[in-house]
């Protein structure tokens, strides 16, 4: 193998005359517009082989493109059914703590007493204080024998 070396670059006494840049016309760029739009109305753009070859790719980012679009109304549809089940779900539980809590107001011994007054049925309440009844277990022995 060979060294590595470093070569210094040679300097010329005499500068290198640089070649003016060479700018295009632009009318060459509106022809070549107008060129380019005539071939896309006419149609003619679409029986050239390159973009023949691509048709199958651009129907298929175009239905890719339908199933987003798709995906994306189907997702706001459930999010709004989402929060319409939730509200609901919201005022059912405060009509249940609502009922709930009238069922106990109702069903106090004092305001069934007084609801029994107003129907007029003859049902009162009781002044004497339930008793405990006990069963004999003697007289059921005697029975069984």
């Amino acid at each position: 193998m060979s060294k590595n070396e470093y070569k210094t670059p040679e300097i010329s006494a005499e500068p290198e005359a640089e070649e003016p840049k060479i700018r295009k016309p632009k009318k060459a760029k509106k022809a070549r517009l107008g060129f380019s739009l005539r071939h896309v109305f006419d149609g003619t753009i679409l029986m050239r082989d390159n973009v023949v070859s691509l048709l199958p790719l651009g129907l298929y980012v175009a239905f890719l493109v339908v199933i987003y679009i798709a995906n994306s109304y189907y997702s706001e549809k459930v999010i709004r059914k989402t929060n319409k089940v939730r509200n609901e779900l919201k005022e059912l539980d405060y009509e249940y703590i609502s009922s709930k809590s009238d069922l106990m107001h109702i069903s106090k011994q004092s305001e069934v007493a007084t609801h029994l007054d107003s129907l007029s049925t003859g049902v009162k309440e009781s002044v004497v204080p339930p008793i405990k009844i006990f069963e004999n277990k003697q007289t059921e022995n005697n029975n069984k024998k």
